[in-house]
């Protein structure tokens, strides 16, 4: 690509791009589904934790049993989100004071679209399975049907100029959409017979088979990190990946705990936690860290290299991305795209030939240091042999686009000192 052509095309990305997408972004709507992701991380962290606590109870069996607190954490996770969505939304829209009885109306609603049965001893029988990351696709658009109803009946103030007393007013501004909701979905699920949860995953199923090739796994990496080049965080992109990587861990451990192997590549913990496509964060900055810390001829670079080295080598990567800067320097975001294409592809390929793990444990201990996350999410020594392979790789990557910009840099505070 000419010169000319590519500062056109970084000029679309700076001025058209990245804008579109923090419009896209900012709409309450999609904010309230990837914000429930970033507040149910503590309980998907806890259900991790036991996770990583079953790696040492299988050498040491006295351990006691601690699986009950990731049922009930990390198992719990759809109905949680199920709360979080329609929360998030009313706060999002001002509409504050009606978050908390949107979030329980959600779980509320998406238990009655899981269509439950009682028996005439009053037990519930419900399918524990959708409680997980299994339901993750059908909670968040539940989540955002009851969002949806409680947004549009409370946006219009019904009776707030009335003479009625103001507790009076917020019963029936509660009232009516939690009647209307579940009125809603007892005619769907119940009157009509209509499988909510299973139309939900087969509209949803092409971007879940997706992420189960080859195409689909670059997507995942590439996407996120090209919205990070752009300054917006890679979070944002959870409302698309999270469900994906979710339902393939489930699926892997149920498969090992089946006798089965896993198979499904597509999950945070080959993505993040084995730290072999995010080796120093999104964009596998940390042979750039290294590089300025060991080769950097300007000020600017042996400064960052000193002051990113700690949080890289813990794959912390913003002081990077934003004090390099990476955002928005051509120079250094295109070796960081490359990097997430490439990696991707290397990690892929020798998962699927069978030449590394799959990792087939909930471990969403992202800042531990590679390769001893690397070995310890594959529960395989050839980790060490791969991560040392990527290293060298990314580092060839980035290697010219450092040296360009460490001339550059240099440049500048030669001119700077003569002034």
């Amino acid at each position: 690509m000419s010169e000319k052509k590519q500062n056109a095309f970084m000029n679309w990305m700076m001025t058209k791009f990245a804008p579109t997408m923090q419009k896209v972004i900012a709409n309450p709507w999609v904010a309230a589904i990837a914000d429930a992701w970033t507040r149910a991380l503590p309980i998907i962290l806890t259900g991790s934790l036991i996770f990583f606590y079953n790696v040492f109870r299988s050498y040491i069996p006295a351990l006691p049993n601690l699986d009950p607190i990731k049922d009930f954490s990390f198992g719990f996770l759809s109905l949680f989100l199920v709360f979080i969505v329609p929360f998030n939304l009313m706060e999002k829209k001002g509409m504050a004071k009606y978050a908390v009885i949107a979030g329980f109306l959600g779980i509320a609603v998406y238990c009655l679209v899981l269509n439950p049965v009682i028996d005439e001893n009053w037990f519930l029988y419900i399918n524990y399975s959708y409680f997980g990351p299994t339901g993750s696709f059908a909670c968040l658009v539940i989540g955002e049907f009851v969002a949806c109803v409680f947004y549009n009946w409370t946006k219009h103030n019904f009776l707030e100029d009335s003479a009625l007393p103001d507790f009076v007013v917020g019963w029936i501004n509660n009232i009516v959409p939690i009647f209307l909701s579940l009125l809603i979905t007892m005619i769907v699920v119940k009157n009509l017979g209509i499988d909510v949860v299973g139309i939900i995953s087969k509209l949803f199923s092409p971007i879940a088979a997706l992420g189960g090739t080859y195409i689909g796994f670059v997507l995942l990496i590439t996407i996120p990190t090209i919205l990070y080049s752009l300054g917006i965080s890679s979070w944002a992109f959870g409302a698309v990946s999270n469900p994906i990587y979710f339902a393939n861990i489930a699926a892997n451990i149920a498969a090992v705990e089946a006798g089965q192997k896993a198979t499904l590549i597509a999950t945070s913990e080959a993505t993040f936690t084995a730290a072999l496509i995010t080796l120093g964060g999104m964009g596998c900055t940390l042979p750039l860290v290294v590089m300025a810390l060991l080769r950097g001829k300007s000020k600017k670079m042996k400064t960052m290299g000193r002051v990113c080295i700690a949080p890289s080598i813990f794959n912390i990567n913003e002081p990077v991305v934003y004090g390099f800067p990476i955002a928005f320097n051509p120079t250094l975001m295109v070796p960081m795209w490359l990097c997430s294409v490439i990696g991707a592809t290397i990690e892929y390929a020798v998962m699927k030939f069978g030449l590394l793990n799959i990792p087939s444990k909930m471990i969403q201990v992202g800042q531990v240091p590679a390769p001893i996350s690397t070995v310890m999410i594959t529960e395989d020594m050839r980790g060490i042999l791969w991560w040392a392979v990527l290293f060298v790789v990314y580092w060839l990557i980035y290697a010219p686009f450092f040296k360009a910009y460490d001339r550059q840099c240099l440049a500048e505070e030669e001119a700077a000192a003569e002034e």
